[in-house]
């Protein structure tokens, strides 16, 4: 594959990239969150279904497929070469910062092993005793669902995570389990490539005030598709089955979660960050700078009120 995850825009029917995958052939081509596909290998995708489009974008490692995309009035080719994709959904490490040791995790994607990976990173940043936590959910375009309410439970110790309502107005209620692993301030990093399942997350913690969100509003991909196959061919169609709602009741779909502090890169910084990808989620990454400000913000605060009642 080349690393990008895809949806079909409701209303257009177009072909939308919700978000290349970190250190993919499609991210390191300069894919970008809503790009819209026109045409793979020349094939107009007008009227082609999302399976379809994965299939033809699908293909050996080592082979090119060339997808044409509509960006803004721009039409852009972009030769991308297929590798076998292999995704380690966590990166973590203890960065140094005013306030005491601080725990940067960087989710990429909510897999199957997400869950485990995020358990592992949090055990070790808490015997590191670090004083508070930022979680860069930056361009990750979802995954799971199962995947975002354990994540959510180990940050969150009570209440709810997220509601998903059926088109009869059924709704199911996912819950914290009292099993969180840390109640350590924490910072959330998303931008408008995050997408679905990083909006579960970054809205359930929103709500509950567990999390200031840093970066540029979310995707909007809120909306659980079943694809129905036609009868007397090939083609299915995505059939919207329900759709996820925030703690708070709010409908991520269209609308994305809006952070608490707005704070945008530049074209510049952008692309000095995407040509060495070893900045993100250092002091060179502008975003990063910002989160860790707020989060040495809320530690100084939190000490402050420890300190008054203390004293009293």
């Amino acid at each position: 594959g080349v690393g990008i995850q895809i949806a079909q825009d409701e209303e257009t029917k177009k072909l939308m990239v919700i978000a290349p995958i970190e250190d993919t052939p499609a991210f390191e081509a300069g894919i970008l969150a809503k790009d819209v596909i026109t045409q793979i290998d020349g094939l107009s995708t007008e009227g082609m279904d999302v399976n379809e489009a994965v299939q033809l974008i699908r293909g050996k490692p080592g082979t090119e497929v060339i997808l044409t995309i509509q960006r803004g009035d721009e039409e852009i080719d972009y030769p991308i070469t297929r590798a076998r994709i292999e995704i380690h959904p966590v990166r973590y490490s203890n960065q140094q910062s005013p306030s005491g040791d601080t725990g940067y995790i960087r989710l990429n994607q909510f897999s199957a092993n997400a869950a485990e990976e995020m358990r592992e990173a949090i055990k070790d940043l808490e015997k590191q005793q670090v004083t508070g936590y930022v979680l860069d959910l930056r361009s990750n375009p979802g995954g799971l669902l199962y995947s975002s309410i354990e994540i959510a439970q180990m940050w969150l110790s009570e209440g709810t995570i997220v509601s998903t309502v059926d088109r009869q107005g059924q709704s199911d209620i996912q819950r914290a389990n009292n099993r969180s692993l840390t109640d350590k301030p924490l910072v959330v990093l998303v931008d408008g490539g995050s997408a679905s399942a990083s909006e579960i997350l970054s809205g359930a913690l929103q709500d509950h005030k567990r999390a200031t969100l840093v970066g540029t509003k979310t995707f909007g991909k809120g909306l659980v598709q079943s694809v129905k196959k036609l009868r007397g061919d090939d083609s299915g169609l995505a059939v919207t089955i329900a759709k996820y709602l925030t703690p708070n009741g709010r409908d991520i779909n269209k609308q994305g979660i809006t952070p608490d502090i707005l704070f945008e890169l530049t074209e510049a910084q952008r692309k000095e960050l995407q040509q060495d990808r070893t900045k993100i989620g250092t002091l060179d990454d502008p975003q990063y700078a910002k989160a860790l400000e707020i989060l040495n913000q809320v530690i100084a605060e939190g000490q402050g009120t420890r300190a008054e009642s203390i004293a009293q």
